[in-house]
């Protein structure tokens, strides 16, 4: 997975912490976050706000699903 993989990334964050209001979380653990995701092999170093806020965004609409 890859930065860009957005809703792939806010499904394992679904699958991953399931009685985590996405809300709740900040940005820094988000990021500490996806890159333990298995799968993910992007530079750690290439995520933004505007990133994490869209991965976020797609996290909570799988949650609310």
């Amino acid at each position: 997975m890859k930065w860009s993989d957005t809703q792939r990334i806010a499904e394992e964050l679904v699958d991953q912490y399931p009685d985590v209001d996405p809300l709740s979380v900040r940005f820094t653990d988000l990021h500490d976050w996806i890159c333990k995701l298995d799968g993910f092999d992007d530079d750690p170093n290439r995520s933004n706000e505007k990133v994490l806020e869209a991965i976020l965004m797609a996290w909570i609409r799988e949650a609310e699903d």
